[in-house]
């Protein structure tokens, strides 16, 4: 199974957890998950993640999109949306994010919607099983 994660994960019982984590975090105010929906399927999430307000007023946005529609611009737009939801409706005043370090198609999504990168975070992730480098972008909304 893909990105190291625990069989349990890909069964109906193992999504509807991951489900009710979501909305629990998304009923206490620190995420909005979205999902992009195209031909009757999920073709990609888009979560508003770790969310803090005070003096912050900051979040983590991360993504995927299904490999058929890669490289179609659907992410792009999707990422310009939830950007526009996280200054207009939520209130933030900054987003951030992180791709692995040669994720160049991620980055350049990022890059097309405004964010910079500022930094490259050693092991900052455990993707398909190991501890992995990020670069780390922001953008100030």
């Amino acid at each position: 199974m893909g990105a190291g994660r625990a069989e349990e994960f890909y069964t109906v019982e193992g999504q509807r957890r991951v489900i009710g984590r979501r909305l629990a975090e998304f009923d206490s105010g620190t995420a909005l998950p979205m999902v992009l929906a195209g031909q009757g399927a999920i073709v990609g999430v888009l979560p508003l993640s770790s969310i803090v307000r005070g003096a912050f007023q900051n979040a983590h946005i991360g993504y995927w999109v299904s490999r058929g529609i890669e490289g179609a611009g659907v992410m792009t737009a999707a990422v310009a949306a939830a950007v526009n939801i996280a200054k207009e409706d939520l209130g933030l005043h900054r987003l951030e994010a992180a791709t692995l370090v040669h994720n160049i198609a991620s980055q350049r999504v990022l890059e097309k919607n405004g964010f910079e990168a500022y930094g490259t975070a050693a092991g900052y992730l455990r993707i398909a099983g190991r501890w992995q480098d990020h670069r780390l972008y922001q953008r100030i909304l």
